[in-house]
C-alpha cells in the first residue's frame, strides 16, 4: 500500500522480521534505529540488525542518541504510521501523536503480562506455561497502550530464550501482517488492559545471570535455559566464573549440598539443586569455548571436580 507511509523503529535481530514483512508489503519511508556501537579494542562499528536491513533495502536511517529530544527528522518523513519492536528507547508524546493511524507496537508478551524490555527471558525464569506477541497502541506508559491483537505459543520444556525469541519473532511478523489491515481500515479492536493483571520484565541484571541452586529444581531449570545462549548463566566454582547452558532435570531426588557436582560423565553435569538436581550439557569456561560436557571430558579427566560445591 503506496499511499501509507510507515517509519519503523527497531534494533536488535528481534526485529528484523518485522522489519521485513513491512518492507514486502508496505512503503517503509524511514527506519530509526539506535547509535552505532563500538566494540573491541579497535573500536571497530557495529551496526545494528536493523540497519543492516534498511541498508540492505536502501531505507533511509536515522540514528538520534536520545529521541525525546531529537525527533524531527522523524517528522520530516511525514508517517502517517508508526511501528516499534524492541527500539530501547521512550517514545515521546509528540511522535506518539503525529501519524494519522497510530504508533503502534510489536511486544513479544501477552500484555498485560512482562511489560519492560526483557519478556522472553523472564517468561522463561518466572516459569510461565504460555506466552506470546501483542500488538498494540503505544502511550507514555511502558507498554501500557491498548491492545489491538494477541498471538500465544505454549513454552515447552526444551525452549530456551533462544528458540523462544526466534518464534516469537516470526510470530509477531505474521502478527502483524494480519492486524495491519484491520488498523488501516481503522476497524481494529483497542481494548485497555487489565492493570490488575500487570507483571514487569525487565532488562536482565548482572547480579541476575548469577545461577545458585539453593531453590527448587524447576526453578533452577528455568533460570538456566531463560538465559541461554544470551547472555548466558554462570556460576562461581573455586572463585572461577563458569557459563551453564543447555540443561535437563536430573534424576536425584534428594540432596543434602545444593550446588554440588554429584557426576560429570558424557551425559552432563549433574549438579544438586535444594530438592532434586539439574544436568547442565554444555558450559564454558573461563577463557575456552563453549562446549559440550562430552567434549570437556575428552579432553580432560573431570574427575576432580565431582563433589565441589558451587558458589561457596
Amino acid at each position: 500500500m503506496d499511499n501509507v507511509r510507515v517509519v519503523f523503529m527497531g534494533t536488535p535481530d528481534f526485529s528484523v522480521p518485522v522489519l521485513e514483512g513491512l518492507i514486502e508489503n508496505y512503503n517503509v519511508v524511514g527506519v530509526v534505529t539506535q547509535p552505532d556501537k563500538e566494540v573491541g579494542r579497535k573500536k571497530e562499528i557495529l551496526f545494528s540488525p536493523v540497519k543492516k536491513k534498511a541498508l540492505e533495502n536502501h531505507i533511509p536511517v536515522l540514528q538520534p542518541l536520545k529521541v525525546r529530544l531529537d525527533y524531527e527528522e522523524i517528522l520530516k518523513l511525514n508517517p502517517n504510521l508508526i511501528v516499534t519492536c524492541a527500539y530501547g528507547q521512550i517514545i515521546p508524546k509528540v511522535l506518539l501523536d503525529y501519524p494519522s493511524y497510530g504508533c503502534i507496537n510489536v511486544h513479544a508478551s501477552l500484555l498485560p503480562k512482562l511489560r519492560g524490555g526483557a519478556p522472553i527471558h523472564h517468561a522463561i525464569i518466572d516459569g510461565y506455561d504460555k506466552t506470546g506477541v501483542t500488538i498494540m497502541y503505544m502511550n507514555e506508559v511502558m507498554d501500557g497502550g491498548n491492545i489491538i491483537s494477541q498471538a500465544e505459543t505454549v513454552i515447552e520444556d526444551s525452549d530456551t530464550v533462544g528458540t523462544l525469541h526466534d518464534r516469537l519473532s516470526l510470530m509477531g511478523k505474521r502478527l502483524l501482517l494480519e492486524t495491519l489491515p484491520s488498523i488501516l481500515a481503522k476497524t481494529n479492536p483497542s481494548l485497555p488492559q487489565d492493570e490488575d493483571k500487570v507483571t514487569f520484565g525487565y532488562n536482565i541484571k548482572r547480579e541476575e545471570e548469577k545461577i545458585t541452586f539453593d531453590h527448587p529444581t524447576r526453578e533452577v531449570f528455568n533460570h538456566i535455559r531463560g538465559l541461554n545462549p544470551f547472555p548466558g548463566g554462570y556460576a562461581l566454582l573455586d572463585g572461577n566464573v563458569i557459563k551453564l547452558y543447555d540443561v535437563k532435570i536430573g534424576k536425584t531426588l534428594n540432596s543434602t549440598h545444593p550446588g554440588e557436582i554429584l557426576a560429570l560423565s558424557k551425559e552432563g553435569m549433574e549438579i544438586a539443586t535444594l530438592d532434586g538436581s539439574v544436568i547442565v550439557t554444555t558450559l564454558q569456561f573461563a577463557g575456552k569455548k563453549k562446549m559440550s560436557v562430552k567434549d570437556y571430558l575428552n579432553g580432560s579427566k573431570g574427575e576432580a571436580l565431582v563433589g565441589k560445591i558451587f558458589n561457596e
